[in-house]
């Protein structure tokens, strides 16, 4: 009987690349698998974890901002709802960073042996992440249940949002893996972004206190953090009521996610023939 031999080599042309991502799903499924037992294993809590760090997250950003600077909450939102709706996106994409920029150092045996295609690594990392957004989200569900609160018809538009922060997540943690290949310096500046993102973004307060302090430039000028359409439209559909949308900055913030997509995928293909042997 003739078989058909099948060759995968580095530099493919970009329609055959993607048939090879198609052919390598199970190499994916098992990395993502296998980041996920590994995270939390040997912790006496386990996944637990998940749990435990955005919820004291939230709490702190509460006493902090809400009950000592008193800054405003969205409507009739209780503040640490407020926060905690800002919190989870931001913990999935600032984990989503961490875990990208890291995937390919850790699996250095496996690129430098065996050709599939790369993208399968980072992709996969941020599937872990995703996990842990799910679980966190629980926390999201007791304090609605705590306070009474319940989201009105706009929960349904939620999935919306969480595409748009895969998509800020896989953008940017794509050109941080490439360039943690290439400059392992990475590895230091990435938790520095991070702490970084995490106090310029509306996490700890409503967007509505830098729309009162904020030109019109600055705050279009602001939007350019991709983070902060992803908060504003997580807050807008989980808050309901009175929280709103600056609708040109959340453009503008989801332009950004498509172009920092784009040119994460380009950036990564263009170098992605290299890694082996930087390596």
């Amino acid at each position: 009987m003739n078989t058909k031999e099948l060759t995968i080599e580095a530099g493919r042309a970009e329609k055959q690349y993607w048939k090879d991502l198609w052919t390598y799903r199970e190499l994916f499924y098992f990395l993502a698998w296998r980041d996920i037992l590994v995270r939390y294993k040997q912790t006496a809590i386990g996944l637990a974890w998940a749990l435990i760090r955005p919820f004291l997250t939230m709490v702190v950003f509460t006493v902090v901002f809400g009950n000592i600077a008193k800054l405003p909450s969205e409507g009739d939102a209780p503040y640490p709802i407020l926060v905690y709706s800002a919190l989870l996106p931001w913990q999935f994409f600032s984990g989503a960073l961490t875990e990208c920029s890291n995937s390919l150092i850790n699996n250095a045996n496996l690129v430098s042996k065996v050709y599939f295609p790369r993208l399968i690594v980072p992709t996969s990392a941020v599937i872990v992440s995703f996990v842990d957004f799910l679980v966190s989200g629980m926390i999201l569900l007791a304090l609605m249940a705590w306070y009474n609160f319940v989201p009105d018809w706009r929960i349904l538009t939620l999935p919306i949002f969480i595409l748009i922060a895969f998509g800020a997540s896989i953008g940017a943690g794509l050109w941080l893996a490439a360039l943690n290949v290439k400059y392992r310096d990475f590895r230091f500046i990435v938790p520095f972004i991070v702490q970084f993102g995490l106090y310029v973004s509306p996490v700890g307060f409503s967007s509505k206190v830098i729309a009162q302090r904020f030109s019109e430039q600055l705050l279009l000028l602001y939007s350019l953090n991709p983070m902060v359409g992803v908060i504003d439209g997580f807050r807008w559909a989980i808050l309901g009521g009175e929280s709103q949308i600056y609708l040109p900055g959340f453009a503008l913030s989801v332009a950004f996610v498509v172009v920092l997509l784009w040119s994460g995928i380009w950036y990564f293909r263009k170098t992605e023939r290299k890694f082996a042997d930087v390596i």
